[in-house]
């Protein structure tokens, strides 16, 4: 299906990142979410069932409810107010894409910390230090931060990110800038966390990705989902211990037993391994948007 969409007069370019499939057109893009899944920056060959939908809906239910804190690149999720050319493609496109202003990309992934875990929680073992940041204060595993951190990595198509310190991402571009969309990540993790923890669910961390369109800022990509997202289930939640969580980490940790050396090719996946993720998923977006698939 994708390089039929490719070949149509409408779309001036195309590519294919690690989940999703965007085409440029005159002056919007259409981002359409796969059911692949990538892990440590892998993408594996066999999907998980409905996965791009439920991330596409997540990612537009918080694009639609933070507009009010951010702006962002979402125009609208509904395939009859697509181009006419997609028109014959409305069965496929239904539910797992969306059009969206096209914005030139800041290249980092803006990532926000609550709480320490995953390779926030394997570096302070080894240095006392979160994004090269020292941390004065003794943590044990999923703890709470006093204040949310605010770790950002470069972004790259192929290969590996690289987190970067703060004073680095600062040296990268205009201050304001930089500072506008450090405060802006803060706030929409705030919110977000304030929001889900009434739903019984911990937002340990998170990423947001930013565009520009000439002097506007816009929050870009996907938002709050569980491949961007550590969600925790708050009846688990408990400091010392790595709790359930509604996201990949349950894929991540399942890799991590298996001994594979996280290099491509990534291995085939077990079905009970992707029924489990797509239960996973489908379980936060329950929880998120009050819908199912």
């Amino acid at each position: 299906m994708h390089s039929e969409i490719c070949k149509l007069k409408i779309v001036k370019a195309c590519r294919q990142g690690k989940v999703r499939d965007i085409y440029s057109l005159e002056d919007t893009l259409l981002i359409v979410t796969s059911d692949r899944i990538s892990a440590f920056d892998v993408v594996f060959p066999d999907p998980i069932p409905d996965k791009g939908k439920i991330l596409n809906a997540i990612s537009v239910h918080f694009f639609k409810s933070t507009a009010s804190i951010v702006p962002n690149h979402f125009i609208t999720d509904k395939v009859e107010e697509y181009p006419a050319e997609l028109q014959p493609y409305a069965e496929y496109l239904a539910g797992r894409s969306m059009l969206v202003k096209k914005t030139r990309v800041i290249p980092f992934e803006c990532i926000v910390r609550g709480y320490i875990s995953g390779s926030a929680w394997s570096e302070y073992r080894k240095t006392n230090t979160i994004g090269g940041m020292l941390i004065a204060e003794e943590m044990q595993e999923s703890q709470k931060f006093i204040n949310p951190l605010f770790t950002p990595s470069t972004k790259v198509e192929d290969g590996h990110d690289e987190n970067i310190s703060y004073r680095e991402f600062l040296s990268r571009m205009d201050e304001k800038l930089a500072v506008y969309i450090k405060d802006k990540s803060l706030e929409i993790y705030n919110h977000a966390h304030d929001l889900l923890m009434k739903q019984g669910i911990v937002v340990a961390d998170t990423k947001f990705e930013f565009g520009a369109i000439g002097n506007q800022i816009l929050l870009i990509d996907e938002m709050l989902t569980p491949d961007s997202s550590r969600f925790w289930a708050l009846e688990d939640y408990q400091i010392g211990t790595s709790p359930k969580s509604y996201d990949k980490q349950f894929l991540r940790d399942y890799l991590n037993n298996t001994g594979w050396d996280k290099q491509p090719p990534a291995p085939a996946l077990p079905e009970d391994v992707i029924a489990k993720t797509r239960d996973k998923y489908m379980a936060i977006m329950k929880i998120i948007t009050g819908k199912e698939i």
